[in-house]
């Protein structure tokens, strides 16, 4: 059987170029079974997986980088899998724990936080198709769609880390559900590790600390999750607060 002259040469390519593209599937498919925890009643399970979904999404993007197997499809992928991970499955989640008591409310904030994503996902893909300007700050503008999942799920953290004392109503929930959406496609400076820098004699304590974060997310899971919300969210304040005084000097 000979080959058709005018179709495209066939190319060969390592099997490991396909690991990046495995990631993101892998990750999809953690945020596709912590919506059936969530159905099951099984909502530490559930928030397990975005988790796992969350650090599946930081991995795939730097091994293409690092394997040179960048393309257009493996951003497309990433970013519908994010959409999933990060707007659709979150807003359930949040949804079956403690918002089907209010069904009105509770589903419009779940449309309203899983639209903002979307336009938090569209604006980082078209931002990202820009070239990189060096003089810009290196953080990010606006919440990301995986930081955006964890700091929804708050009021989560909230009720197990207190043993069921502390459990927001409804409606509350539905409140800090659109006000997590509201931070994904604000303008606001956010907190990045791209372009922080350390001395090299330093880096043994950030191994240190990344170690005892690890064994505190193990041994105290929701009330290290609720810190690290209210540190991000602390984050947050500060690089308002300071680009809010920059304006003002230029004035």
């Amino acid at each position: 059987m000979t080959e058709d002259p005018a179709a495209p040469p066939r190319r060969r390519m390592h099997i490991l170029h396909l690991l990046p593209n495995l990631i993101s599937i892998l990750a999809l498919c953690a945020g596709l079974t912590a919506i059936r925890m969530a159905v099951e009643g099984r909502f530490g399970w559930a928030v397990g997986l975005i988790g796992l979904a969350a650090a599946l999404d930081g991995i795939d993007g730097r091994l293409a980088r690092m394997l040179k197997t960048e393309s257009d499809i493996g951003a497309e992928l990433d970013s519908l899998c994010d959409l999933v991970n990060f707007g659709v499955t979150p807003a359930l989640v949040l949804y079956f724990w403690g918002m089907r008591a209010d069904t009105a409310l509770g589903w419009i904030a779940v449309l309203i936080y899983a639209v903002c994503c979307m336009l938090r996902l569209a604006r980082f893909n078209v931002d990202s198709r820009v070239p990189v300007d060096d003089a810009k700050p290196k953080g990010f503008v606006g919440v990301p769609s995986p930081a955006g999942a964890m700091l929804a799920l708050g009021p989560i953290y909230l009720t197990y880390a207190s043993d069921g004392a502390l459990r927001l109503p409804p409606w509350a929930v539905a409140v800090w559900m659109v006000f997590v959406g509201g931070l994904m496609i604000s303008r606001m400076p956010t907190p990045s590790f791209k372009g922080v820098r350390i001395y090299a004699e330093n880096a043994r304590f950030i191994l240190v600390g990344s170690v005892a974060l690890v064994a505190a997310l193990l041994t105290y899971p929701w009330t290290t999750l609720l810190l690290l919300d209210l540190i991000y969210l602390a984050g947050i304040l500060f690089l308002w607060r300071k680009s809010a005084r920059s304006l003002r000097s230029v004035v």
